[in-house]
């Protein structure tokens, strides 16, 4: 089997040696691809959606989460409501186009700054989606308090999107670790009992298909009065798997014919994470929210400093955005 003009596939005849070899060589040039081909890159068209995330500190280990995040890794630093609020203005005095904030983490709900932070993008007018699991951080009755609150007073413009990796509880524990299902199952039921706007993050590491995924969801959420439509793409969102060491194909500007993609579709048309790295003296803009670490992905201090084209060369962009789908905002 050959390689194809467009890089899709793997020359099976490669021995391993060859195969290690290419691998650690794809994705570094920003401008071409291994075999010479112009990469494909994504412009910025409009900042819709800001990402900021929290911290790395969570209170579980995931088998594989994209950005590490554990008790122990604080290799971003929690953002204070300081340094959020400078960006918010930011988007004001640039006149940028934004309507959404992203708060992720690690697990949001352990930053100290986190109801400020959220009541600070909330009182400006912006949508507010919250990446969280569900358990012990966000059940804390303070959080619980200024949830209810927040609930009251901006009703629509606040989501929660809830990490729950699969409907079977034996396949979630096998992603988040012994100890996760019930507890993120009682928060999950919590935040749809008084009535917040809830959406729900799952995975396809496991293999099955879309439809038997989304049925099985569907069984969950009736079985326990949430009222999520797994059917509904927005509210159940299923992400594909990312494994920077899997061979994967490099993208061209060829591939979106191709492919039957657009460059505008990619989050990097319309989104940027801002992160804290251990002992940086400010925060960064990163172009994408599964790269909070690559230099090679760090636009800058400021989003005026972010309103560049990003070149797709990293595994994530092949396999998550362009091939995989994947799109983190709602």
């Amino acid at each position: 089997m050959q390689k194809t003009t467009a890089n899709f596939q793997v020359d099976m005849s490669l021995d391993a040696v060859a195969q290690d070899s290419e691998c650690r060589h794809k994705f570094v040039n920003p401008r071409t691809t291994l075999d010479g081909q112009p990469r494909a890159s994504v412009v910025l068209r409009r900042l819709k959606t800001l990402w900021f995330n929290t911290g790395t500190l969570c209170n579980i280990a995931c088998s594989n989460c994209y950005i590490e995040s554990t008790p122990t890794n604080d290799r971003l630093s929690y953002l204070t409501l300081d340094e959020v609020t400078s960006y918010l203005d930011e988007i004001q005095t640039q006149e940028l186009a934004t309507d959404e904030i992203g708060l992720t983490g690690g697990e949001p709900f352990m930053n100290p700054d986190i109801v400020s932070i959220m009541q600070a993008c909330l009182s400006r007018g912006f949508r507010v989606l919250v990446l969280t699991n569900a358990m012990r951080p966000m059940m804390q009755p303070r959080i619980q308090g200024a949830l209810l609150d927040l609930h009251k007073r901006y009703r629509a413009q606040l989501t929660l999107r809830v990490s729950v990796d699969h409907f079977d509880p034996k396949l979630h524990v096998q992603e988040r670790g012994t100890n996760t299902w019930e507890p993120m199952l009682k928060g999950l039921k919590w935040l749809a009992l008084n009535g917040l706007n809830i959406d729900v993050a799952g995975r396809t590491r496991w293999g099955e298909d879309e439809a038997k995924l989304r049925s099985g969801f569907a069984t969950l959420f009736s079985r326990h009065g949430i009222e999520v439509d797994a059917y509904d793409e927005k509210q159940l969102t299923l992400f594909p798997e990312m494994d920077a060491s899997a061979e994967v194909p490099e993208i061209t500007t060829a591939c979106w014919d191709i492919l039957g993609a657009k460059p505008d579709d990619m989050m990097c048309a319309s989104a940027r994470m801002v992160v804290k790295h251990k002992g940086a003296a400010a925060p960064s803009v990163m172009a994408c929210t599964l790269l909070a670490h690559d230099e090679r992905f760090n636009l800058g201090t400021t989003l005026a400093d972010a309103q560049t084209s990003v070149p797709l060369n990293h595994p994530h962009c092949a396999k998550f955005c362009v091939l995989g789908g994947g799109a983190c905002s709602t």
